[in-house]
C-alpha cells in the first residue's frame, strides 16, 4: 500500500465515517479548589466563572500587550477544572498558574502522562463511541468505553475521549472494533486546514493577537473583568482593524509551509500549514496582510474566506 493510498484512506475516514488519532501527547492540567475558576477568569481570555458542569469553552492564554502565549480547552468537570493544550504551550501555561495562583484557593494537577486523549473524526463519531456528547462545542458527558470510565467531549470535527492513561489499550480496542480506523496525523491536520482552525505552535505563535487569527467569537469575552491582555484585545476589537487576518489559500499547485507571499513587491503572508486536500486541492494558512482581502491573487495564489468551501 502506498503512502499516497493510505492517506487517501485515512482522509475518506475522517471525512465519511470515523477516523481514530491519538492525541494523548497534548498537554493536560486539572485545577481544584473554589476559587480556580475565578483565579483563571483573570489569566485567560474567555469567562470562566460562566462555566457548569458538563459545558467547556476555548481560551487563549496572552501576554500583557495581547500576543498570544497558547491556547487551551477548559472542561467544567464538577469538582475540577480540566485544561488541555497544545504540548508546545504547556510548560507557559503550567507556569502562569503556578506564579500567579499564589492567594487563591486552587490546587494545580498534572494529567499529562496520567491522561490518555483519543479523537474521533468524522460523521459517524457518535455511533462508534456509542455516546453522544451535547452538540455543542466542548460540552461533555461520563460513559463507559471498553469496560473503562471515559469524558466524550464534543468537538468541532466528532468527539474527544478523555481517560486514564492505563486504560488506552482497552478504549482503543473498543472504538476500532465499533468501527473507527486509526488514521495518520496527515489526514487530521488536511481536514483541520479544510475547515480553518489555527493551531497553536503551526499558525499561531507569541506575535499573534486572537483577533488576527479570527478567535474572537470562539476565545474572548468582551463582557468578564479584567483579565491579562485585555486592553489590548478589547481596544482592537472596538477601535481599530487588525492589520492581517487568518486567509484560505488555493493554489493549482502545492503550497510550501513558509513560502513567503508577495503583493505589488511587498511580502504579505507566510504560509503557516499546508495540505493537498482530496476536495479543494492545493490549499494552505496564512496570517495576510490586509492589503490583500481575499479575492487577491498572489501569482497563482487565491487568498479565499474560511473555511473552504
Amino acid at each position: 500500500m502506498t503512502a499516497t493510498s493510505t492517506f487517501e484512506q485515512d482522509y475518506a475516514a475522517a471525512t465519511q465515517h470515523c477516523g481514530l488519532l491519538d492525541r494523548s501527547q497534548r498537554g493536560k492540567l486539572a485545577l481544584t479548589g473554589a476559587g480556580a475558576k475565578e483565579f483563571l477568569n483573570g489569566q485567560v481570555s474567555n469567562d470562566t466563572t460562566a462555566l457548569t458542569p458538563g459545558h467547556g469553552q476555548y481560551a487563549a492564554l496572552l501576554t500583557p500587550k495581547g500576543k498570544m502565549l497558547g491556547d487551551l480547552r477548559v472542561l467544567d468537570a464538577g469538582e475540577e477544572l480540566l485544561l488541555d493544550t497544545e504540548r508546545v504551550a504547556l510548560q507557559e501555561l503550567f507556569n502562569t498558574i503556578r506564579r500567579f495562583s499564589i492567594g487563591y484557593d486552587v490546587e494545580l494537577h498534572k494529567r499529562t502522562l496520567e491522561s490518555g486523549l483519543l479523537s474521533l473524526i468524522g460523521p459517524e463519531s457518535d455511533a462508534v463511541a456509542g455516546v453522544a456528547p451535547p452538540a455543542t462545542e466542548h460540552d461533555h458527558l461520563t460513559a463507559q468505553i471498553g469496560g473503562a470510565e471515559v469524558r466524550a467531549i464534543r468537538t468541532d470535527v466528532g468527539i474527544d475521549v478523555l481517560f486514564a492513561a492505563g486504560a488506552t489499550d482497552a478504549v482503543r480496542g473498543a472504538l476500532l472494533e465499533a468501527g473507527a480506523r486509526e488514521i495518520g496525523e496527515e489526514a487530521a491536520e488536511c481536514v483541520r486546514i479544510e475547515s480553518g482552525r489555527p493551531r497553536y505552535g503551526v499558525d499561531l505563535d507569541d506575535t499573534v493577537i486572537p483577533q488576527e487569527a479570527g478567535l474572537n467569537e470562539r476565545a474572548v469575552s468582551f463582557t468578564k473583568g479584567c483579565y491579562v491582555g485585555q486592553e489590548t484585545v478589547a481596544r482592537l476589537f472596538y477601535r481599530g482593524k487588525p492589520n492581517r487576518e487568518l486567509r484560505g489559500l488555493k493554489s493549482p499547485e502545492p503550497i510550501a509551509v513558509g513560502s513567503e507571499l508577495s503583493y505589488e513587491d511587498r511580502v504579505v503572508a507566510t504560509v503557516t500549514s499546508a495540505a493537498l486536500s482530496p476536495r479543494f486541492g492545493p490549499v494552505a494558512l496564512a496570517l495576510v496582510r490586509r492589503e490583500a482581502p481575499v479575492g487577491t491573487k498572489l501569482g497563482d495564489i487565491e487568498v479565499v474566506a474560511l473555511p473552504f468551501a
